[in-house]
Parts: C-alpha cells; sequence; structure tokens
C-alpha cells in the first residue's frame, strides 16, 4: 500500500506538466514539491543532527551573546527590553519559560564586560563568533556550499550580526509593546470599528516582525546570493511552523507532569534544550523551504545523485573540460559550479567529486570573487585527454588507499595493464583542444 502511495505521488509531482495547469495548480504542484524536499531532507537525518549540536553551542553561547547585546544595547538606551524579548521567546515554556528568562538575566547582568579584560573580553567573543559560525556551516550546508568565507569577510560579517542583529530585534520588541500599552492606542480600542482594526494590527505586528527578522537571516547568513523572495518565502513558513510549534509544545510537553516526576530539578533545563532543539530544526527547515524555491531543479531524487560509475565519471570530466576550455578559448564568461549544474542537468554535488579531482591534478583552476570560476590551469595543448581520464579514474584514491595495494594473482594485473594501454591508445596524442 505505501508503495502504490509513492508511485502515485511521484506521478503527481513529477510527471505532471505544469504547462498544462492553471497558474494557481502549478503554483500548487511548485510548493508540494518544496515540501516533498524539506520533508526528504529531515528523514534523512543532517537537519535533525545539526540542530542537535546548535544545541550544545547555543547553551554554552547564551549568555555570553546576551551580555555582548546588552552592552550595545545600553549604549542605544535599549537595554531595558532584553528581559521582556526574553521572556517572550520563551513564553511556550510557560511558568518555566518566565523562570529561566529570569535566571539568564542575572547571570547577564553578573557578567561585567567592562571588568573582563583583553583575554577576557577576546575569549567572550570568541565564544560568540563561534555560534555564529557554525550557524553559517549549517545554513551553507543546506545551500550545499563548501567555499566558505574569509577571516576577514566572517570576521565583519559575524560583528555585524552580532551587534546589529540584536539591536534591531529588541527595538522592535520595544515598540510592540510601547504600541499596545499606549494610552493613545487603549482610547483607540473603545472606538468602533478603529478598535477591532487596532486589535488584528497589534497581532499582526509581530509576525511581520518575524518574518522579517527571519527573512533577513535567510538573506545574510549563507554564503552564497539569496533571491529576497526565496529567502520571504523561507521565513514565511518558518514562522508559521515556530508559532505552531509554540503552541503544541506549551500544551503537550510544558504542562507535562511527567518530566518533572523523571527529572525533578533538572526538568526546567530538560524542557529548555528540547525547545532550543524544536527551534533551530524549524529554523533549518525554513532554509531549506528557501534553497527549494530559488532552486526548485534540485528537488527531484535525481539531483541527491552523489555515487558515480567509473563511466559517469569520465563522461563528466570530459564534458566539464570541454565547456570550460571553449569558453576559455573564445575569451566568454568562464564557467561557475551554477552554471555547469544548469547546463549539464546533474547535482552539484556530482559535479564537485569530479572537479575537485581535475582541481587536484591540476588540470583546472578557480578564479573571480571566492573563486567561483573555473579555468584551464594550463595551455590547451598541454592538457592531454589522457590526463583528464586518469584524473577522473583515479579520484578519491591516497597513499593509503591505492589499487598496487590489492593483493591479486599476475593475470588480473596484466589484464588491468591491457586495459590501461587500450585507454591511452584509444585517445593518443588527443589533446583538450581536440574536444573544441
Amino acid at each position: 500500500m505505501l508503495a502504490s502511495l509513492q508511485k502515485k505521488i511521484d506521478q503527481l509531482l513529477w510527471q505532471t506538466s505544469l504547462k498544462d495547469l492553471s497558474p494557481i495548480q502549478a503554483s500548487s504542484i511548485k510548493t508540494l514539491r518544496i515540501f516533498y524536499g524539506v520533508i526528504r531532507d529531515i528523514n534523512d537525518g543532517l537537519p535533525s543532527l545539526r540542530a542537535m549540536s546548535l544545541v550544545y553551542t547555543t547553551l554554552i553561547s547564551l549568555v555570553p551573546l546576551l551580555a555582548v547585546s546588552f552592552s550595545v544595547l545600553k549604549g542605544f538606551g535599549v537595554h531595558n527590553q532584553l528581559e521582556p524579548a526574553l521572556i517572550n521567546l520563551l513564553e511556550p515554556l510557560g511558568e518555566k519559560g518566565l523562570q529561566l528568562s529570569q535566571q539568564i538575566i542575572t547571570f547577564v547582568d553578573q557578567v561585567k564586560v567592562g571588568v573582563l579584560g583583553s583575554i577576557g573580553l577576546l575569549v567572550l567573543i570568541f565564544t560568540v563568533l563561534s555560534l555564529v559560525k557554525k550557524i553559517e556551516s549549517a545554513f551553507n550546508y543546506t545551500w550545499r556550499i563548501t567555499v566558505t568565507r574569509s577571516i576577514s569577510q566572517r570576521f565583519s560579517n559575524y560583528l555585524s550580526v552580532i551587534l546589529l542583529g540584536p539591536l534591531l530585534l529588541f527595538t522592535a520588541a520595544g515598540l510592540t509593546a510601547s504600541f499596545n500599552s499606549s494610552s493613545v492606542i487603549s482610547t483607540i480600542l473603545s472606538i468602533e470599528p478603529f478598535g477591532a482594526i487596532i486589535l488584528m494590527l497589534g497581532n499582526a505586528i509581530p509576525f511581520v516582525l518575524t518574518v522579517a527578522s527571519f527573512t533577513l537571516m535567510y538573506i545574510l547568513i549563507p554564503n552564497t546570493l539569496v533571491k529576497f523572495t526565496s529567502a520571504l518565502f523561507g521565513a514565511f513558513i518558518t514562522t508559521i511552523l515556530w508559532k505552531i510549534s509554540g503552541s503544541i509544545f506549551a500544551t503537550f510537553i510544558v504542562d507535562s507532569t511527567n518530566y518533572t516526576a523523571i527529572y525533578s530539578g533538572f526538568a526546567i533545563l530538560i524542557i529548555f534544550m528540547i525547545w532550543i532543539y524544536v527551534n533551530w530544526l524549524i529554523i533549518l527547515a525554513g532554509a531549506s523551504f528557501a534553497y527549494y524555491h530559488q532552486h526548485p531543479d534540485r528537488i527531484s531524487n535525481k539531483s541527491q545523485i552523489i555515487r558515480l560509475s567509473c563511466r559517469l565519471r569520465e563522461k563528466l570530466a570530459l564534458t566539464i573540460m570541454q565547456l570550460i576550455a571553449s569558453s576559455f578559448q573564445h575569451n566568454e564568461k568562464p564557467w561557475s559550479l551554477k552554471k555547469l549544474t544548469k547546463k549539464i542537468r546533474i547535482s552539484e554535488t556530482a559535479l564537485q567529486l569530479v572537479i575537485s579531482s581535475l582541481l587536484n591534478n591540476k588540470l583546472l583552476t578557480t578564479s573571480g570573487d571566492n573563486n567561483q570560476y573555473y579555468i584551464p590551469s594550463q595551455s590547451l595543448e598541454n592538457i592531454s585527454l589522457a590526463m583528464i581520464l586518469h584524473a577522473v579514474r583515479s579520484a578519491e584514491e591516497s597513499p593509503s588507499l591505492h589499487p598496487e595495494d590489492v593483493e591479486t594473482v599476475d593475470q588480473v594485473n596484466q589484464m588491468i595493464e591491457k586495459l590501461n594501454t587500450a585507454i591511452d591508445q584509444a585517445v593518443d596524442h588527443k589533446t583538450l583542444k581536440d574536444l573544441i
């Protein structure tokens, strides 16, 4: 029955022609495809593992992060909004959230940034930067990005997130609180229909601010260009899941007496860790929504292929080198990994396996910002087809994992030697220039 259901889902998602559907139906199919990709990724388990890792880093970095944020907010005179914003964040934890937020604020008050000294301040900043670095690493993995930022870029970008992020977040929380407590607003609430409109705005403002915060996060943190519409789509879904999970968590977890009975005094810590895990899993899922919205061609199972046969590796290697050499020869714009993916219609992960072997054998080199473009490392006449095939056939070999290490009989070694000779004769004296 499950196999039949899976077959029907595959037919609906991948065998339906979007051109034959109305715009609403086509958008619905596209959205279902995105949900399919995200659910598949979560089911694979890696987002869950990264969320668990971020729980540990968050617990270590929480107090230093809030201490740095408190110092920044104090300079702008809005540090009083730290506790209300933290209470609002931990609201799904109920009374335990209020207690926990008060304890965290107590810890933050005890951290005197001004008297830490240079070594203590560096350790404090390093702890905070490590959290942001791990978040970026998780986002980059979601976006299939292997190129990391330089040290100078990391420092400047991370510092901007650490200093400006809390300022914008807590200022927004302060504006929301002021809006709700204003005497003028209270007067308007008693006048209909303005009262109903104001109440709707009051409920919408926190939602809009949360969407805006997640949108900025999905744009700024990954080391790639994220479209605003894709980031907004991911942020919208994340905010909805955030609100729903908060309600479910407060109903089924916080009000349960099982955790208190089992863990006693540790119950509040266990519940807090579970809540952090749920939040990070939702945030990483939102990053996947943004990724698949921007790259719908990578949702299908075909784009997830990472195991390549020898024949496929050889064909990919020759195709990649031909495209790059042709553009280089005709002074055209060089190829990037994204352009190659669209042209060849195969996943980035699969191409990276082949490109890495070409780079390691010094047949290709990188250029441009963030080394995103590929060009031949030497003249086309000096790159033989035999060199390309040897590079890709010996990919992932190492001194500790080499064909010569295999114990076998002489007949097998002789046959392997004949095969290698036959390949060399088939491409004898042919170079990369011959392909273009």
